[in-house]
């Protein structure tokens, strides 16, 4: 059994395909908002508040996980989103310039019936990372749907 970060816990027979922990401080690879939301953690940090939220795609499902910690060791919020292959529109990533041109952002983002959800990808990726993160969504929605 695979010992996830996001605390998933995965069935019989379903393999991990990837893992992707969403960066909600920061707002894009710009390295001044890189900055400020690094000092906006730290603050939540020393104040006992974290959150974070993870994408999970294996080989049968796609799974939204958020989680939230208070004063330190209070669970405050535990989402779990099964994204159901019937309800997913569109999938695919997009590349934005900030801070000039100097620091493309790579965004997964996919959109249902009820919502559009975008997710930037990490520093490092390039055009050929995004595209097989946005594959591994693509056909593990597919097989779900056969």
């Amino acid at each position: 059994m695979a010992d996830l970060k996001s605390g998933l816990v995965l069935t019989e027979g379903e393999t991990l395909v990837m893992e992707l922990e969403a960066e909600l401080w920061a707002t894009s690879a710009n390295p001044i908002a890189q900055a400020l939301g690094t000092i906006k953690r730290l603050i939540a940090w020393v104040l006992g508040h974290r959150r974070k939220g993870f994408l999970v795609i294996t080989n049968k499902r796609v799974v939204e996980v958020y989680n939230e910690i208070s004063c330190y060791v209070f669970n405050t919020a535990h989402h779990v989103k099964y994204l159901l292959p019937g309800s997913i529109k569109e999938v695919g990533f997009y590349k934005t310039a900030t801070c000039g041109f100097f620091c493309p952002a790579y965004y997964l983002y996919y959109e249902g019936l009820t919502q559009r959800t975008s997710i930037e990808l990490s520093i490092n990726t390039d055009e050929n990372e995004a595209q097989r993160i946005v594959d591994a969504f693509y056909n593990a929605i597919a097989r779900a749907q056969n």
